[in-house]
């Protein structure tokens, strides 16, 4: 099969910062695929057909399949591959047949202005995660980049960071980066009032601590005393001891059978972004801590399944591990 899809990357610069290329790949398409605010770049003449992106996206994402053959442009805000729509295409379609053309990325633009090297810096996307996902970034000196969900993103994100003991944190908000509208909007997290922003932003932050926060190592065992529980809790030392034991590899999924207040599974998340793990917890009390706790420790996508195993165990994916909390003497377990 050839190339029939491009995904091509634009600025807010429009059409007249794409390279000869992504220009040529979107000239000889059929079918042009984007946002609104992507297809109105087009000029006003053009009389190809164009799918503008439905909710939920896989219907538009099912039309694009259905074209395979056909020439198809997709345009995409920046770098398609950086929390963008080419990651979702490349899911569903050989990358052999699609062509990728990037521009700089909302990241790369604020570094630019900032002065800060991508390296070093923590990103993040609140498209479609919650904000407490940030919080595993916060300790002094850390540095986030934030793609907002909407213009309200900012606010809830000054709101986090001062509940959490960081509302000296510096905010800057950029909005329309590389056009003409280009904006930048400065505040500090707990002060942080601003207005009227643009949906499309991004939230640049130089993490700052109140003298009394409480910093958040990411190697295992937490205080106890941070976790909200009813006594069923692995003490520091043992989950210590436990996560060195299970051994968390990035990308590998953990079963917390019993999971109590979740704590095994919240720091074999926190060991690494792509660590995954499923809660099984029978008490809803316990679950409702579960949920808590994952979140103020930056790990809210914790999955939780409310049974008692080994019935609440079927059909759930293969793990990698497997931890269960106490009763290892009970009969059958």
């Amino acid at each position: 099969m050839h190339k029939w899809l491009s995904v091509v990357g634009i600025g807010e610069d429009g059409l007249s910062g794409l390279s000869a290329i992504a220009r040529s790949l979107l000239d000889r398409s059929q079918v042009v695929v984007g946002g609104a605010r992507h297809l109105a770049m087009l000029p006003t003449d053009d009389t190809r057909e164009q799918l503008v992106w439905a909710s939920p996206l896989q219907a538009t994402v099912d039309e694009i399949i259905r074209r395979r053959g056909q020439s198809v442009c997709v345009l995409a805000s920046g770098d398609p591959m950086c929390h963008g729509i080419g990651v979702t295409l490349s899911r569903q379609i050989p990358i052999s047949e699609m062509t990728v053309i990037p521009v700089p990325s909302a990241f790369s633009l604020a570094c630019a202005r900032l002065g800060w090297a991508l390296a070093d810096v923590e990103t993040f996307s609140l498209t479609n995660r919650p904000i407490a996902s940030i919080a595993l970034a916060l300790y002094p000196g850390g540095r986030l980049l934030v793609l907002s969900a909407d213009r309200h993103t900012p606010g809830k994100v000054a709101e986090l960071l001062t509940q959490r003991g960081f509302g000296s944190s510096l905010m800057t908000v950029f909005e329309r980066m590389g056009g003409d509208s280009e904006r930048q909007i400065e505040g500090v997290a707990a002060a942080w009032n601003a207005a009227d922003l643009a949906d499309l932003n991004t939230i640049a932050i130089a993490v700052a601590a109140e003298r009394q926060t409480l910093i958040l190592r990411r190697t295992a065992g937490l205080p106890d005393a941070v976790y909200h529980h009813d006594g069923q809790l692995t003490k520091q030392e043992v989950r210590a001891v436990t996560l060195s034991a299970l051994a968390p590899i990035p990308g590998e999924l953990l079963w917390d059978v019993g999971a109590g207040c979740g704590s095994i599974a919240i720091e074999w998340m926190r060991s690494h972004p792509r660590c995954r793990a499923i809660a099984i917890e029978r008490h809803p009390t316990r679950q409702q801590y579960i949920s808590e706790n994952a979140s103020t420790f930056g790990v809210p996508e914790l999955e939780i399944v409310a049974g008692e195993a080994p019935e609440a165990l079927t059909n759930l994916p293969q793990p990698n591990a497997i931890f269960i909390g106490g009763g290892v003497t009970a009969e059958a377990v």
